[in-house]
Order: structure tokens, then C-alpha cells, then sequence
């Protein structure tokens, strides 16, 4: 794998417009589970399946319960940045990545210093009222017992995006930018099966697309560079 990594460091060092586009493995050397690995929230028993707790239809109509799966299995507040974090923001401030384009709702590369992250599915550090729109800090949502709700009212809902509804068109507008006329395209810790964001390497034009993962993945064949193994360990080594 040193030679890879050799590989991916020289990648990186000849360009200065890199896209990182990353999901829930990325985290995972955090302490935060991925949901489709073997140890993940989908393999794990409850009394509704997780697709139906995190729906919208289930937020309508089962508030209460779905937030007491959120508070319980979605938000990690004790979770620090990895390697992989710090050193995406390392990069970003010597100017080689422009943007981290990611899936998780975690906040964690905002916690590491990144700060053009296009945050696909939303962020458990974003709440805000259904009725009049107020704000709220995941703390306010942490400290309350049951359903949060704002003075006026309304249910507090966490901006995050759940089955059933779009991605934030801004967001995803600015992401499939920033894929599209990136230089190198560095692609990490996603099964690339989670639709409609998977979906947005079609708009990379380059040739320079590299896959990181400890399971095999699609679109192999058109990668420059395929590296097997922790996502933290080989960009600390960049």
C-alpha cells in the first residue's frame, strides 16, 4: 500500500483544485458506526426498521418516537475529528482542496477547520422550528425529554435529510460544481449505493479519480487509483 500512497501523495501535491467526496467511513474512525457495515445500525433489531424511522412519514406521524431512535443511534456529540478530518483540512488551508463533498450529518469535518463542506444530507447541528422557523443548537435538542418544541409551538426539526424528501437543491448545486471542474476527484468511506448523491460522480470530467475503501467498489474501472484500507491512516501519510 506504500507505493499507492506514494502515488496519492504525488496526486495530490501536482494539483490544487482536489474534490474529496466522502461518506460514512470517513466517520467511522470516530466512533461512529457505519450503517451498512456488518456492525452497523441496519444489522440491529428494533421494533421498526431504520428506513422507516428516518422517513419523513415516520417523522410526521411518530415524532416522538423517532426522535427518541435519533437522540439514541443518529447524533454522536461526544465524537472528535479523525486523521482523515484534520487532514482534509490541512490540505484545504495549503490550498490544494477546494471542497469536501460529504454524506455524513456529523459536522466533524466543520469540527477539524474545513470550510467549503457541501453537507448533502443536511446536519444534526442545524434544527429549526416547523412553523416560524427559529433555529435551535443540537444542545437544546439534546437537553429536551421527548418532541422539542419552540415557543411558538411548532416542532423542532433537525436539518437532515430523511427518506422521502430531496436534497437541499443550493447544496447539491454547489457540490455537483465543485465535482464538475475539479482537477482530482478523491472519493472515500462510501459504498457509492446510496442514491441520489452517489449519482454525483457522473458530473466529474477529469481523469484523475481516486477510490478509498476497504471494500470493493463501483466504478473501478475508471478510477486512476484504488487503495484499500483506512481512510485516516492513508491521508495522514499524504
Amino acid at each position: 500500500m506504500d507505493g499507492q500512497i506514494a502515488a496519492l501523495r504525488a496526486i495530490v501535491n501536482d494539483s490544487d483544485n482536489v474534490v474529496f467526496f466522502g461518506g460514512a467511513g470517513v466517520s467511522t474512525e470516530s466512533g461512529i458506526p457505519d450503517f451498512r457495515s456488518t456492525d452497523g445500525l441496519y444489522s440491529k433489531k428494533y421494533e421498526y426498521p431504520p428506513e422507516s424511522m428516518l422517513s419523513h412519514t415516520f417523522f410526521m406521524e411518530n415524532t416522538a418516537e423517532f426522535y427518541r431512535f435519533y437522540r439514541d443511534k443518529m447524533v454522536y456529540p461526544d465524537a472528535k475529528p479523525n486523521a482523515a478530518h484534520l487532514k482534509l483540512a490541512e490540505l484545504e488551508s495549503r490550498g490544494k482542496v477546494r471542497a469536501v463533498v460529504t454524506q455524513n450529518i456529523d459536522g466533524l469535518h466543520q469540527s477539524a477547520g474545513s470550510r467549503c463542506v457541501r453537507e448533502l444530507h443536511g446536519s444534526v447541528h442545524r434544527n429549526f422550528c416547523m412553523r416560524c422557523g427559529t433555529a435551535f443548537s443540537l444542545d437544546h435538542i439534546l437537553k429536551i425529554e421527548g418532541v422539542p418544541r419552540c415557543g411558538c409551538g411548532g416542532i423542532v426539526k433537525p436539518d437532515v435529510v430523511l427518506y422521502e424528501e430531496p436534497l437541499n437543491r443550493d447544496t447539491t448545486e454547489r457540490a455537483v460544481a465543485a465535482i464538475r471542474d475539479a482537477d482530482v476527484l478523491i472519493v472515500g468511506g462510501t459504498s457509492l449505493n446510496v442514491y441520489p448523491a452517489a449519482g454525483l460522480l457522473r458530473y466529474y470530467r477529469g481523469g484523475k479519480l481516486v477510490l478509498m475503501n476497504r471494500s470493493e467498489l463501483p466504478h473501478e474501472r475508471d478510477a486512476m487509483l484504488t487503495i484499500r484500507g483506512s481512510i485516516g491512516e492513508v491521508l495522514s501519510k499524504v
